[in-house]
């Protein structure tokens, strides 16, 4: 487990790699979107991965994918459905994105996810981790990407003695290791390794030049955002003054968050009412 490896050696890359294929053969987690692998599912589980806990994720997902079955049946529901299915993982935009890109694909590709990163990017919510990730899942396509779970692997056995490791420099070191011949088994297997690291020993992301340490929830603008959406979602249209109200007594704070949501187009000021957009 805390071997080094000569990311300049490709001996000692196909050691890792074979290191790393039998902790996966013993300790692979089982996920409903890995079980069941289409492109509509890998866009839905990557979007809800983003920023959230893979417990949390599992918990949700089976149901989303109940009430929305494909990107077509997602793409013609309104942003309150979403957003009702979406409770319960946080950072309401991505449920915004998640339905702006399955409009995208029905429309411009007729429910065909493209294979092409950068055709992905272009689409909101989507990123560059995000849009490799969801080709080489979706297709199982050698595309190079990184995330934080890739990237705690890689500087444990890469830059054992280095810090304020940048991306850039691991990036040629990922794509060197990569299993082309299967890189979303290969993928998976990284990711549940760096889950088990982040158990084990101190997190070597921390030496990331990109390491930022995530606010605490209690007390956040998100926490606001999240009362907003809840509220809305269980009384409907709601008098301004009122939401204002019911998030709590800090009245100038709420009243930026909501005229925020409105600028993002989560939610709608009609006259002197609130509602999704």
């Amino acid at each position: 487990m805390d071997k080094y490896y000569n990311p300049a050696d490709s001996d000692a890359i196909s050691q890792f790699n074979a290191y790393l294929a039998e902790f996966y053969e013993k300790n692979k987690r089982p996920m409903p979107w890995r079980d069941d692998i289409t492109p509509f599912r890998v866009v839905v589980s990557e979007i809800m991965l983003q920023q959230t806990q893979v417990p949390r994720v599992m918990d949700k997902f089976p149901q989303f994918i109940q009430t929305f079955p494909d990107f077509n049946a997602l793409a013609g529901a309104s942003l309150e459905d979403v957003m009702r299915a979406w409770q319960g993982l946080g950072y309401n935009r991505r449920a915004k994105y998640l339905l702006e890109i399955s409009r995208a694909i029905v429309e411009k590709w007729n429910g065909i996810v493209p294979d092409d990163p950068e055709i992905l990017k272009t689409l909101p919510g989507i990123g560059t981790a995000t849009a490799g990730s969801i080709v080489a899942f979706s297709y199982n396509r050698p595309v190079v990407f990184i995330e934080t779970n890739i990237r705690r692997v890689f500087i444990h056995h890469f830059f054992q003695d280095q810090a304020d490791v940048s991306d850039k420099e691991i990036i040629p070191v990922i794509s060197r290791a990569l299993n082309k011949n299967n890189p979303r088994e290969w993928y998976y297997s990284l990711m549940d390794y760096g889950t088990f690291l982040a158990g084990k020993i101190k997190n070597p992301n921390r030496r990331s030049r990109h390491y930022a340490v995530q606010s605490p929830f209690a007390g956040s603008d998100r926490e606001i955002r999240g009362q907003v959406i809840k509220i809305l979602l269980e009384n409907g249209p709601t008098q301004y003054n009122q939401l204002v109200g019911i998030v709590g007594d800090q009245h100038s704070r709420t009243e930026k968050i909501i005229s925020q949501m409105i600028i993002e187009g989560l939610i709608v000021k009609d006259h002197t009412t609130i509602h999704f957009s």
